[in-house]
């Protein structure tokens, strides 16, 4: 039998899980990692300690791939997005990665947004101007940490620097250098004004390579670390989001995929670039047939665990013998769709689709002295998702209704979420019974890049079939008549935020 190995470099944990050549999953392995909140704003990763969980998931996969005498075809990577990571002469760390979450450049980015040069490098880049990106990270070190940037001789994000341990070799997959705010995806090439500002030129940056590229022959020292055969491809791969997509069939304008996890996005594949006019979704390349354009949301299901964990009665919970989740879910049932006139808007941690703002935060709408913390449970649940809801609206009015939804993530596990989702939506939600989602995602990939597939299309045939959920007709003409208020509401406090924050940071 030959095995796939198909990895995902996240924010908090290497995920790795075997496939065989028809991508059905045989085994997977997980390794976690600590991100490092030391300041406000901050969220790193340590590089040795995302190495070594990549190296020991790598070890363990190949450990069962002999164990049943299999072969391995090739390991392929996803990763997270938009990770920041300086290097200096020999490609050592001279910093922590910074991650997608960090918002220390939220000033820096703030004040580039109300310069007319930030529609100008949205359209060529067509990466919207946030704190998460690359280029507003160095455009903040620029300011803030000059002598530590003057120090940099490169500058990687975690995939370029694994591949390099791996491999010597300096090189990006297309799809992360276009998630970065500084690639051209006109000219497909780096974008001369982001260097231009952020003073770093091309030969500090990685060369750019196809995410099918493969890389062959471990250096000495990667050998010693990896116990897989010299001769095995690792393949580049892609972001996770796009990876995601293609692990769940989603790989063009006819099927969207939403995601809700930690944290949530709205993504289609297309097979042209979209860019919104009104800068309210990314458009980013995966390869030079295929863009993925969405919006991805800071707030998901770690904005619903704050709700549980603050408005579920642990005496009830040891009650009813029954853990916070479950508990919450049988409370959010109970409730009406709506929850009896109550919107949450869930920006606890400042916004990216399709506001863009991490100055902006959370709040409730329409509280009064009939609310029950079953309503306030209720309308968290309902907030994030029509969050997701107001992304969905943008992706059809640009890329076209959808003929099919793929949903995925940890919010599947609850029946009364994947319910909702399809009743504010409007559209049946398919949820995705895939294996692994980036990891599958990756995997697929690497059979293209062996020339087992030609076409990522190919890969329908061989996923499971989606239990789909049809909207209820009354709680989607409920929704119908929320979700405008949830953004009129959204749209009005939006002056506001800025204060807010900074009031709370004095």
């Amino acid at each position: 039998m030959e095995y796939l190995l198909g990895i995902d470099v996240g924010t908090v944990r290497t995920k790795g899980i075997l496939y065989d050549s028809k991508l059905q999953p045989k085994k997977g392995f997980r390794e976690t990692y600590p991100l490092y909140r030391d300041a406000k704003g901050m969220a790193e990763q340590e590089p040795a300690e995302v190495l070594a969980a990549v190296e020991k998931v790598i070890n363990q996969a190949y450990q069962e791939v002999q164990r049943n005498n299999c072969d391995l075809l090739a390991i392929a990577f996803s990763s997270e997005n938009q990770s920041l990571l300086l290097l200096d002469e020999n490609f050592q760390p001279i910093s922590r990665i910074l991650t997608w979450a960090d918002t220390r450049a939220r000033l820096v980015a703030s004040r580039v947004k109300r310069n007319l040069i930030a529609r100008e490098l949205y359209m060529d880049t067509g990466t919207p101007i946030h704190p998460m990106s690359p280029f507003t990270k160095l455009l903040w070190l620029k300011e803030d940490q000059p002598e530590r940037l003057k120090a940099t001789t490169y500058v990687a994000d975690i995939k370029s620097y694994l591949f390099h341990h791996f491999f010597g070799e300096f090189k990006i997959d297309i799809s992360v250098a276009s998630c970065s705010g500084m690639w051209n995806i006109n000219t497909r090439t780096w974008d001369r004004q982001a260097l231009e500002m952020t003073g770093i030129s091309t030969s500090q940056l990685p060369e750019i390579v196809e995410s099918t590229t493969q890389a062959i022959g471990l250096t000495t020292r990667a050998q010693k670390e990896l116990h897989v055969p010299v001769q095995t491809p690792f393949v580049y791969g892609a972001f996770g989001g796009a990876s995601s997509n293609i692990g769940m069939g989603a790989v063009d304008a006819s099927t969207a995929a939403i995601a809700i996890g930690t944290s949530a996005a709205v993504r289609v594949i297309t097979d042209s670039p979209v860019i919104d006019p009104h800068q309210r979704l990314f458009c980013y390349t995966l390869d030079n047939e295929h863009w993925v354009v969405g919006g991805p949301l800071n707030n998901g299901g770690d904005v619903y665990q704050w709700a549980v964990n603050h408005l579920v009665d642990a005496k009830a919970v040891t009650n009813e013998k029954k853990t916070p989740f479950q508990l919450a879910n049988q409370i959010i049932e109970g409730v009406p769709a709506g929850s009896h006139g109550l919107i949450f808007h869930p920006f606890l941690g400042g916004e990216r689709a399709p506001i863009w703002d991490a100055n902006a935060r959370g709040s409730f709408f329409g509280l009064n002295l009939l609310h029950t913390r079953a309503d306030m449970l209720r309308s968290v649940m309902e907030g994030i998702t029509m969050n997701v809801g107001s992304v969905f609206e943008v992706v059809r009015d640009l890329v076209g209704d959808p003929e099919k939804i793929m949903a995925s993530g940890g919010f599947t596990d609850s029946e009364v979420w994947r319910q909702m989702l399809a009743d504010v939506i409007g559209f049946p939600v398919g949820v995705a019974m895939a294996h692994g989602g980036c990891c599958l995602g990756a995997a697929t990939i690497a059979l293209k890049s062996l020339g087992r597939i030609d076409d990522y299309a190919e890969v329908k045939g061989m996923l499971s079939q989606p239990e789909v959920y049809d909207p209820d007709d009354m709680a989607a003409y409920t929704y119908q008549k929320y979700q405008p208020l949830f953004n009129q509401v959204e749209h009005l406090l939006t002056p506001a935020y800025e204060a807010i924050s900074q009031l709370q940071e004095k």
